[in-house]
């Protein structure tokens, strides 16, 4: 878990959930389809990416993997290449998904210790 989100994500076992992400996320789906902008099953299917996108764990089985990476290649046009708001930790790999892609305030702050430096 990176210092910056520190009380705004909770470890529950070996689910980690990026609670303001999570709460716009989903709370958008619902907003959604309340105004009729998208219909009950898309909106099912687009709140159902990250838990899908949580079965592509290292660790998992080749047919598990190969479904999760197939649901996955369907969410892009959704917004599915996005940062995940639930992921799936393990003692071995403790947040792969934070740590493979740095935040945008991260990237923001090297760039501004590096003009400060120069």
């Amino acid at each position: 878990m990176a210092e910056e989100d520190r009380g705004l994500v909770s470890r529950i076992g070996p689910v980690e959930v990026d609670w303001p992400r999570s709460l716009g996320y989903f709370g958008g789906i619902a907003l959604a389809t309340a105004f009729e902008i998208i219909e009950p099953p898309l909106a099912v299917f687009i709140a159902a990416v990250p838990f899908v996108r949580m079965l592509n764990l290292p660790n998992a089985s080749w047919p598990v993997r190969f479904v999760a990476q197939i649901a996955d290649g369907a969410a892009k046009p959704v917004g599915g290449d996005s940062e995940q708001t639930i992921r799936l930790t393990t003692p071995d790999v403790p947040s792969a998904a934070r740590e493979a892609k740095p935040s945008r305030r991260r990237v923001a702050r090297a760039a501004e210790k590096a003009t400060e430096i120069g």
